[in-house]
């Protein structure tokens, strides 16, 4: 079997790696390493900022590996600090079981549960919130540096502003994280996104230096824009694999509406398809770009809400792009009342947060009602606004709603 690395390598996922020789070896002689991926449960869905996460875990997994998801119940009572500026709302343990069942429920869609490799789920709260203090920090805070942890890139956003010591502790618990993966499961290898590189570090360090040599630490890249910003983000806020929190007809647009110089990345790193298609898709030009954004946008939401909502996120589209298809499967908003002020439709689709930003919408002429541009701040719906077989606000050239009574 093709070693696992090679493969990460090829599809552009790997950032950075504690010991690349000793892992290549590693992964060419064992047949299946276990090895974990945290995710801390400070919302009920995952966001396409775990997505890489998640498809490296199902790669890994299709080459024999055996993943180990850990749901950080217990972290997240502390919440990490890496790339923030601000200290994280606190959670009670009721919100954070709550998130750890719906994530799980997500994660099905990549992993296996099935066979010798089958994919297991652990919560860090079952060891780490019985710790004993005191033996704690003799045992594992005796191996760490107040002055290396200060030099790590996750407290350094925090510095100015005034990080704590409750912070502070976090790379500790996710180092012992890794130790007691190690000892419980055999775990060689903890991955994530670049962003833990220290915290990563840090468990593997911690594992070496009880005379242990086979910890072993994996970063991916992050999924960003050409201009570096972390792709997901939208004008709602965060991109959800939940369809509650963005529907998958959302979804897809999103993908669809990829620039094009991200169509390699996307492709490489969000779907299964092989690196020829990947490449293939990238090398197309003008009009036929679009095409391969179809393809990957397609290919993305069956693998997060499955082929039959993916199918029907692109009839919504392509019915409203290209004027064939049905439209059926387009957002749909129910207004509190139908013959509401177009502001208040404009706010209660959640295209925008105000009705002072949606009259600057209107202004700009960026509103349409039916294919009618808003020119009138005050425009009140009425019922010749529903005489036709849908009624559709539209937000520029790609923001669709279909308004219902």
């Amino acid at each position: 079997m093709q070693n696992v690395l090679d493969i990460l390598q090829e599809r552009n996922y790997i950032e950075q790696m504690t010991h690349p020789e000793e892992m290549k070896k590693m992964f060419s002689e064992k047949s299946c390493v276990p090895f974990y991926i945290g995710f801390d449960p400070t919302a009920d869905s995952l966001h396409v900022g775990h997505f890489v996460s998640l498809m490296v875990a199902s790669y890994m997994q299709k080459c024999g590996h055996k993943p180990i998801l850990l749901m950080g119940g217990g972290t997240a009572m502390i919440g990490d600090p890496s790339g923030k500026t601000d200290m994280r709302k606190m959670l009670t343990q009721e919100d954070i079981q709550h998130n750890v069942d719906s994530i799980k429920k997500q994660v099905e869609n990549f992993v296996s549960f099935d066979g010798e490799n089958g994919a297991i789920i652990v919560n860090n709260a079952d060891w780490l919130l019985d710790l004993k203090y005191i033996e704690f920090m003799r045992e594992i805070g005796s191996k760490f540096t107040i002055s290396k942890m200060l030099a790590a890139e996750c407290y350094k956003a925090r510095l100015e502003e005034g990080l704590t010591f409750f912070e502070m502790g976090y790379m500790l618990m996710q180092s012992y994280d890794f130790l007691y993966l190690y000892n419980k499961y055999g775990c060689k290898l903890e991955m994530g996104g670049n962003d833990q590189w220290s915290n990563i570090i840090g468990g593997v360090e911690l594992i070496r230096k009880i005379g242990k040599d086979d910890s072993y630490g994996l970063t991916f890249k992050l999924l960003t824009t050409k201009e570096g910003k972390k792709m997901g983000k939208t004008e709602k806020g965060a991109l959800w694999l939940d369809p509650e929190k963005t529907s998958p007809y959302e979804f897809y647009q999103y993908w669809r509406n990829i620039e094009d110089e991200s169509v390699y990345t996307v492709g490489s790193m969000l779907t299964f398809l092989p690196m020829e298609e990947v490449k293939r898709l990238a090398s197309l030009k003008d009009e036929q770009i679009n095409e391969a954004k179809k393809i990957l946008a397609f290919e993305i939401t069956k693998l997060v809400h499955g082929e039959v909502e993916a199918k029907k996120a692109e009839e919504a589209a392509t019915a409203l792009f290209e004027g064939k298809g049905s439209v059926e499967n387009m957002p749909k908003v129910k207004l509190s009342d139908p013959y509401c002020s177009i502001t208040q439709a404009i706010v209660e689709c959640n295209i925008c947060g105000s009705k002072s930003q949606a009259k600057t919408l209107i202004s700009q002429g960026a509103i349409s009602l039916n294919d009618e541009k808003i020119t009138d701040i005050g425009y009140m719906l009425s019922e010749k606004d529903y005489e036709v077989a849908h009624t559709i606000l539209k937000k520029g050239k790609k923001i669709f709603y279909c308004l219902e009574k």
